[in-house]
């Protein structure tokens, strides 16, 4: 049985799942819902041709060859400079299958300093401060009222446990932050403010958050070419 995440319900298979998510839930889909329920039953008849099998032959050989660079260098940080490449129209689905959406829960501003009950932290949507937080690496937490502002504007935020950083993984990310710059696309790091992190490494955008154990470079690539820069206040991409 596979269970909806929108309503709770369940259903006897992926297929009559995405069938549901097209009749009940079109307006709530997230990205990834919308690509695969838009792509359902698309290869179904479809034969598996010499051509599928050496791609798929292709790209076993491939991820042998990061493997083993990843190896050689001790792993955990860039990955062939893949922080300054640009991004892909969408995120691998398979990369981001462990990300979770989550309701609104709103986005109306209030006075800076107020105290904010957010329902989840680091929180993911909810009332804001008028500023956001600038992108780039940051030592400190900085106040989720700000934080928050900047995932509407389309940011991604990544938190991480310093206990966990990694001098590879320090340089990945602030060169991931250093890239992507701007009111409406922005990366911004820094510092989980949970004592008890869920993991060692957060990944945020509005309304979607992603625990990622041990720190990728390519995953955090895949996050935000799924993410970056579609906040709901003015998407660029």
């Amino acid at each position: 049985m596979v269970e909806c995440d929108y309503c709770g319900g369940s259903f006897d298979g992926e297929e009559a799942y995405l069938d549901h998510l097209a009749d009940s839930h079109e307006d709530d889909l997230g990205v990834i819902d919308r690509r695969r329920v838009d792509s359902r039953g698309a290869d179904e008849d479809e034969g598996l041709s010499l051509a599928v099998v050496a791609g798929a032959v292709g790209i076993v050989i491939a991820l042998g060859a990061v493997v083993y660079v990843t190896q050689l260098s001790g792993g955990g940080g860039s990955a062939d400079g893949i922080e300054g490449a640009a991004l892909d129209e969408s995120g691998d689905s398979e990369a981001l299958a462990a990300v979770e959406q989550f309701p609104s829960e709103g986005n109306q501003h209030v006075s800076t300093g107020q105290d904010i009950d957010y329902t989840r932290s680091p929180p993911l949507s909810g009332p804001h401060y008028s500023a956001a937080a600038e992108g780039g690496f940051y030592e400190e937490p900085q106040p989720p009222g700000n934080v928050v502002h900047s995932l509407e504007h389309g940011a991604v935020v990544i938190y991480y446990d310093e206990s966990a950083m990694s001098e590879s993984a320090r340089t990945s990310l602030q060169a991931f932050a250093d890239t992507h710059t701007g009111t409406w696309r922005s990366v911004v790091v820094m510092p989980n403010p949970n004592e008890s992190a869920e993991s060692d490494f957060v990944l945020t955008a509005w309304r979607h958050r992603m625990y990622m154990d041990s720190y990728d470079a390519q995953t955090v690539f895949e996050f935000l070419s799924e993410f970056l820069g579609r906040g709901p206040e003015n998407p660029v991409r």
